[in-house]
C-alpha cells in the first residue's frame, strides 16, 4: 500500500518557484530544492518525475499567481492607460522587499534561450501571447487605431515588458520609472 503524502503538492511548488525565481534554473540544484520544499528527493521524483517536473509546475504556479493583475488588465476598458497600469502593476508583483527579481518566465527565457527543454518552452511562449493577447484587447478599445498600428504595438509592449523585468533587477526606481513613462510616451 502506497504511503500518503505528508504535503500539499502546490504548498511545496509555491516554495520551489520562489527557489526557481531567486536562483533561476540552472543554479537550483535537486538538493536545494529538497530543502526549500521540505520533502524529500524520492518524494519529489515520484510526484514531479524531475527537477524539470517541478519547475514546469513551478511556472504553471507563477501564472496562476500573476492572474490577480492580468485579470485586472483582462477586465480594464481604459485601453493605453490600463496597459500603463499594467506594467506598474507587474513591477510591483516582482519586488521581493526592496529588491527586484523580476518575471519567472522572463528571467528562464533569459537565462536558458533556445537551450529550453520544447515543453517548457511551449509553456514559456504560451505566457508570453497571453500577455501579448491582453495587450492587443486593450489597444483595440482605441477605434482610431489600425489592426497593423494594434499588432506592432503589442509586438513593442510585449518587448518592452521583457525589458522592464531584466531592468527590474539591476536599476534603480527612478530608472524604472522613467523607462515605463517613456515607454508610453508616445501612444
Amino acid at each position: 500500500m502506497a504511503r500518503a503524502k505528508q504535503y500539499k503538492e502546490e504548498d511545496v511548488i509555491h516554495k520551489a518557484m520562489n527557489l526557481f525565481w531567486r536562483n533561476g534554473y540552472e543554479a537550483t540544484s535537486v538538493r536545494m530544492l529538497e530543502k526549500e520544499m521540505g520533502i524529500n528527493q524520492f518524494s519529489i521524483y515520484s510526484s514531479f518525475g524531475s527537477k524539470h517536473g517541478v519547475f514546469v509546475e513551478s511556472i504553471k504556479a507563477y501564472k496562476s499567481e500573476l492572474n490577480s493583475i492580468r485579470n485586472i488588465l483582462n477586465n480594464s476598458n481604459n485601453g493605453i492607460v490600463g496597459i500603463k497600469q499594467f506594467f506598474y502593476d507587474f513591477l510591483e508583483f516582482t519586488k521581493e522587499n526592496e529588491e527586484g527579481k523580476g518575471c519567472l518566465v522572463c528571467n528562464t527565457v533569459s537565462e536558458l534561450g533556445n537551450k529550453a527543454e520544447p515543453d517548457l518552452m511551449v509553456e514559456l511562449m504560451k505566457f508570453t501571447q497571453e500577455i501579448r493577447s491582453l495587450f492587443i484587447n486593450n489597444l483595440k478599445q482605441d477605434k482610431n487605431r489600425t489592426e497593423e498600428i494594434v499588432e506592432r504595438e503589442a509586438n513593442y509592449l510585449a518587448t518592452s515588458i521583457l525589458g522592464l523585468s531584466l531592468g527590474s533587477r539591476i536599476q534603480n526606481e527612478t530608472e524604472i520609472e522613467d523607462y515605463v513613462e517613456m515607454i508610453f510616451y508616445n501612444m
